[in-house]
Formats: structure tokens, C-alpha cells, sequence
């Protein structure tokens, strides 16, 4: 209460209160019978007594008829409730204040929705009103949480490890490969500024600066259109040390989570368990995988190679070919047909991959349309390896091993979807699986052309020392120094050691990328200046709080996000500019014939 006119917020008075004269601002959250209304802020409520004498008869008027969500200033004396009328559920349930004197600061109109959690209103309206949707408890506790583990981070990276918080700039230009950048013009003719996607470049630099230990809370921009759950601006936790190893950045962050993480989460455990993207791949189907429940991806390739049947002789004939499964737990008590159905569809429609289902009967036996080719020896051992149980649905695929693990593991997910909404307990709400994910490859083959490469993390990361060779005789089969970390199969950060030898930078980018090198002369040139070896990550902050408080989106832990399509709703941007303010930036906009109509009318 400091600096300002309230003695108490509306949720610190408890009974040790009791016959204190206290002025109390904030929102009315309902009104009862003209006898007594609550009072809300930031902390909390208070339940405030309507006088009905004749000496307070303008104070019962003005209270009585204050509308809700109006801003009150409330002065009374704190009392004990009658005996029987007290509130365990309220920190303040003990207490009632008497009002004497009060004031409307500010009266509501009609509100565009009930401010309460439990009232279900669409998110576009929701957004369209954000300074309203914030009054939300949700919102509020989120929010306040978010400050308090940035809080702690800076106490964590600044004063116990001596890093320095640098700002770097908004404006830059434009990096090769990554995301899609937002360009800025400029009054130069047809020159543009880029929104950086990350800091990547200037952490370098200052490393190549002799800075040692960098650390931003950084604002980064993607466009990225329309893609569920994130952001065309958002906030990464971004960090860059010099003379590290890849163990050093994940001591580093495993003691920053487990200084920032809030006490009212539980603990967690360090140091963090650590998988390679292969074993990820082979086990999950992901290189983000939720560790939280089994239904692990099996291998049974070996268990069916002496089988007669067609499709799995197919898939094992090929270079990297394989027989792999899930096993659903109870998936025949659970599951409808309609749901396996759905299953396979999914398989099919997403991957290009046929999927055959085996149901475990009670009596052990199997029923599948694979069954008449196997005999009793190959059952066995289908149930063994696979730990079958009664009632358990086993989705077996077979073919090319990358695109059979990421179709099983897509099943997997849905299929535990499934299994919970149908009243099975899988997956713990309140566990906090933390997972370091390596050996990444260094280079990926491009989606539109296969036979061109691109980086698998960002083109400054550097290769594994025992691949080193290969990056000038097959960078196909070159692991990285990438590593990212994993919550609950949320992705929610991701670093590299980077490269630091400017001839290595170089031949990545002209002859592996066939990138123009010419864009990042400057970050090359300070690679030729005596630069240390050095490494960083950058935890998605959004993402990381949305975890922690179980928020549905990234949007609930954002005080003013945009829309799916990246639109700000409330403030309706973004928005049209008139010619004479684009001139200044040589830019004319081309508009098509249907939008010149409605521009008319």
C-alpha cells in the first residue's frame, strides 16, 4: 500500500483487523438486496456492509445503485461476521466492513460479458475487450506469476552469475533461412529493415566483444500467418556464454528453473533426464516427446521377419525399412470403434501410413487379420514384446522407419486424448516432465527439394566434434551441437555451441546451404577478430508460464496477444495507411480489383 490513498488492498484483512478504520478502492463485484456488496482488486475480496440507518441513507443510495465493475473508494471499520455468516472459501471470510463514507470514482456501463472465470465467452470477444478479460482472476494470477519467475531469472543469471542484461536492436536486416521475418521500410528507396526472430546475431557478437555471460528478456517477431498457438511477437528468455560446452548451458538452465520455478508448483528434479533426437524418433515418434505416460513405440521388426506376409516382407526390404507398434492400454474398454477408425484415418490422411490394429482378447489369444499368417511362437512373442494385456489395441505400421515412428507417435498422443476423455487417468496435470533432447542432425533435406539442404536448428551451429570430418564429405550424416529442452512434449527452448571459426561459417553457408554469405559479411568478418568459442539458448517464455499455470493457449499468459491470424482485435491492427504517409517510403500498394470495390463503398 505504499505511495498511495488505500490503507489495505480488498484480500489482506483477517480478524487481527477487526475495529480498524480502513480505506479500501477497487471494482464492484456484485451487489446483494441493497444490504451489501463486494469489493475486488488485484488481491482479493471484501465483503462491504450496506449501511441502513437514516444518517448514511446517501451512502446506502450511492452504493446501493453503483453498477457493476464501477470503480468505489469505501472507507469503514472492519467487524467480525455474525456468528455462522463466515466464508472459509475467502481469505477474508472472517471479516466484513461497515461502510461509512464512499465515493463512486468511476461508474461501468454495460459490461460485453459477466468478469468471472466460470462464465464462458468467445476468445475474439474476449480480445476485443482485453482490459476487461484482465479483471479475470485467471488472467491476473498468470500474469502475476510471469513477473515473479522473470523476477527470480534476473536474480538467478545477474547477481549469482554475473551476466549482463544487454538490449539489443528491433531494427536489423534480414537473416537467411529460418522463419519468415516481418520487414520494416525505410526512407532509403527500396531498403527495409527486418524484426529480428531472435537475437542470434548480436549474443555473438557481444561474445566476440568479450562480454563473456549475455542474458535478454527479448521481444522477437516470426511471420509466421496463421498457425494455432503462437505468436507473431513473443518473448524468448535469451541467453549466450563464452568458453562453454553443451553440459555447461544445461547445468546453467536446469539451476535457473529450479531458482525461478514457483514454490506453489511443487519442486523439480535436476539434473534433467537427456535423450538423442534418434532414441526420441524411435521411441516417441517426436523430438519433443511427453514423457509423462508409456505407450512407447516398439520395435517387433525381428519378431515378424520370418513371417509370410506381404506388406511387412515389403517394409523390410527397403534400406530403412521397419516394423514398429503401440500398445493401448485398455484400448478395447476405452475406445469405440469409431475412435480406432478415426485413428487409422489419421495415419493415413497426415502420414500416407496404413495401420493395423491387434486386439488382445481376455483369454490371451489375438484377434487381428495378421493372426491366420503367425503362427503360435510369433504370437508369443508379439505379446511379449509389446506387454500385452486384456483388453489392450496394438496400432502396428510398417515402412520407411522416419515416417512410421512420427505416424505412431501422432497416435500416440491422440490415442492418449482419447483414453482421458473417456475417463482414464494417463497423464498426471500437475507432474513436470523436463527432457534435454541432442545429437540433432546438423542439416535436414528440404521439404519442396530434398536434394538441397537446410539447417536443422539455424545455419551459426556448430557440428559434433566426432563428425566434424564429415561436414566436408557428407553433411547429411553430421550430428550438431543442438540441444533443446522438452516440458510435457512442449518444446520450450533450444540452443546450440555455435561456430566460431569464420572459414567453418563460411563453407556452411555457401556450400552446404548455398546461401548468399555476402548478408552475414559482418558476423563472418567478427569471426576473423580473435572470436571465442562460445554457446547459447533461448527459452520461449510464453510457452514455459502457459505450462506452469495450465493455460489452455499461449494467450492466456500474455497481456495483449493477437488473434489466430495475428490480428490485435482490440485495437483493430493491423490497420490501413493513407498514400501521402507511404510516400515518404516509396512504397504504392497494388490493391486487388474486389478490395478497390469495397475500398469505394
Amino acid at each position: 500500500n505504499s505511495f498511495v490513498t488505500r490503507t489495505n488492498t480488498c484480500g489482506e484483512l483477517r480478524s487481527a483487523h477487526v475495529g480498524q478504520k480502513v480505506t479500501l478502492y477497487g471494482w464492484v463485484q456484485y451487489q446483494r438486496q441493497g444490504l451489501f456488496l463486494v469489493l475486488r482488486d488485484f488481491q482479493g475480496l471484501t465483503q462491504v456492509i450496506i449501511p441502513q440507518d437514516e444518517a448514511h441513507s446517501h451512502v446506502k443510495e450511492l452504493l446501493s445503485n453503483a453498477p457493476v465493475e464501477s470503480v468505489l473508494r469505501v472507507t469503514g471499520t472492519v467487524s467480525p461476521r455474525p456468528p455462522g455468516q463466515e466464508n472459509p472459501k475467502m481469505p477474508t471470510g472472517d471479516i466484513e466492513v461497515k461502510a461509512e463514507t464512499a465515493e463512486i470514482l468511476n461508474s461501468c456501463k454495460k459490461l460485453p460479458f459477466e468478469i468471472k472465470d466460470f462464465i464462458k465467452k468467445s476468445e475474439a470477444l474476449r480480445m476485443q475487450y482485453r482490459y476487461l478479460d484482465l479483471r479475470s482472476c485467471r488472467l491476473q494470477s498468470a500474469l502475476r506469476l510471469r513477473s515473479r519467475v522473470v523476477m527470480r531469472m534476473r536474480e538467478y543469471l545477474c547477481n549469482l552469475h554475473g551476466f549482463v542484461d544487454v538490449e539489443t536492436p528491433t531494427l536489423f536486416k534480414r537473416t537467411p533461412g529460418g522463419a519468415k521475418e516481418f520487414l520494416v521500410p525505410s526512407r532509403e528507396v527500396g531498403k527495409f529493415y527486418s524484426l529480428p526472430q531472435s537475437p542470434q546475431q548480436f549474443k555473438q557478437l557481444l561474445m566476440v566483444g568479450g562480454l563473456d555471460r549475455y542474458f535478454q528478456v527479448a521481444r522477437c517477431y516470426r511471420d509466421e500467418g496463421s498457425r494455432p498457438d503462437r505468436q507473431p511477437e513473443f518473448t524468448q528468455i535469451d541467453i549466450e556464454m563464452s568458453f562453454v560446452d553443451q553440459a555447461g548451458i544445461q547445468r546453467l538452465i536446469e539451476g535457473l528453473l529450479k531458482h525461478s520455478w514457483p514454490e506453489e508448483r511443487g519442486s523439480i528434479t535436476t539434473p534433467f533426464p537427456s535423450m538423442t533426437y534418434e532414441e526420441a524418433l524411435a521411441e516417441y515418434g517426436t523430438d519433443k516427446p511427453d514423457t509423462r505416460f508409456g505407450m512407447k513405440i516398439v520395435d517387433i521388426s525381428d519378431v515378424l521377419r520370418g513371417s509370410n506376409i506381404r506388406f511387412v516382407q515389403n517394409a523390410l526390404s527397403y534400406p530403412h525399412g521397419s516394423i514398429r507398434a503401440i500398445c493401448i492400454p485398455q484400448g478395447v474398454r476405452y475406445l469405440k470403434n469409431k475412435d480406432l477408425e478415426s485413428l487409422k484415418e489419421s495415419a493415413k490422411s497426415q502420414f500416407n501410413q496404413e495401420i493395423m490394429e491387434i486386439i488382445c482378447r481376455p483369454d490371451g489369444s489375438l484377434k487381428s487379420l495378421l493372426t491366420k499368417f503367425l503362427g503360435e511362437k510369433e504370437q508369443s512373442e508379439l505379446i511379449q514384446a509389446l506387454n500385452m494385456q486384456e483388453d489392450d489395441v496394438v496400432l502396428l505400421a510398417a515402412g520407411e522407419h522416419k515416417q512410421v515412428c512420427s505416424a505412431l507417435g501422432a497416435l500416440r498422443l491422440l490415442g492418449a486424448n482419447l483414453l482421458e476423455a473417456a475417463g482414464l487417468a494417463l497423464r498426471d496435470p500437475t507432474a513436470f516432465h523436463f527432457l534435454w533432447v541432442v545429437d540433432f542432425p546438423l542439416f535436414l533435406p528440404k521439404a519442396e527439394n530434398p536434394t538441397e539442404l537446410e539447417s536443422a536448428h539455424h545455419p551459426f551451429t556448430a557440428p559434433h566434434p566426432s563428425d566434424a570430418s564429415l561436414l566436408y564429405s557428407d553433411p547429411t550424416k553430421v550430428r550438431s551441437q543442438h540441444y533443446d529442452l522438452v516440458l510435457n512434449g512442449n518444446e520450450v527452448g533450444g540452443g546450440s555451441i555455435r561456430i566460431h571459426s569464420a572459414e567453418q561459417q563460411r563453407f556452411v553457408l555457401e556450400k552446404v546451404l548455398k546461401e548468399d554469405s555476402e548478408v552475414l559479411s559482418h558476423l563472418i568478418e567478427a569471426l576473423e577478430f580473435g572470436a571465442p568459442p562460445h554457446g547459447g539458448i533461448a527459452l520461449g517464455l510464453d510457452r514455459l508460464i502457459s505450462l506452469i499455470v495450465d493455460a489452455p493457449s499461449i494467450r492466456d499468459v500474455i497481456a495483449f496477444p493477437k488473434s489466430f491470424r495475428g490480428r490485435d482485435l482490440m485495437g483493430n491492427a493491423p490497420d490501413y495507411v493513407t498514400p501521402e504517409e507511404l510516400e515518404p517510403y516509396h512504397i504504392q500498394v497494388s490493391w486487388p480489383l474486389e478490395e478497390k470495390e469495397a475500398k469505394k463503398n
